[in-house]
């Protein structure tokens, strides 16, 4: 988290906008990386472990029960929800399409990204 974190910052300081898409189960981590400077916004995912494990098409998580993986977030390694995020999505109950379109209104509402006229239906 604090090294992407770090990259993203330098690409932000010449005008590129930066997305990085991580499991940060750390409170502190992301704090860390916030108080770098910039302007950074946080968006949480949301879904529970019991979502997390059905959607799991890579069994990592199953690995994990097994103890295979060590501190895997969600087994045997907590997860701290974000206290103030700027977007928060609920996978739970919006699909991918519904989601992305809320992060992207938020995004253009936080002045991240120019507004888009709507595209007109074909």
């Amino acid at each position: 988290m604090r090294r992407v974190g770090f990259v993203c910052h330098l690409l932000a300081r010449h005008g590129t906008i930066a997305l990085a898409a991580l499991v940060s189960p750390y409170r502190a981590a992301r704090q860390e990386v916030r108080a770098q400077g910039g302007q950074f916004v946080e968006v949480y995912v949301k879904a529970s472990p019991t979502t997390c494990r059905r959607r799991d098409v890579k069994g990592m998580y199953k690995r994990a029960a097994r103890g295979e993986i060590r501190n895997f977030t969600g087994v045997d390694d907590p997860y701290e929800p974000p206290l103030d995020a700027e977007i928060e999505v609920d996978t739970e109950t919006e699909g991918p399409v519904g989601s992305a379109a809320q992060i992207i209104v938020r995004l253009e509402q936080l002045g991240v990204i120019a507004s888009q006229p709507a595209l007109a239906a074909s």
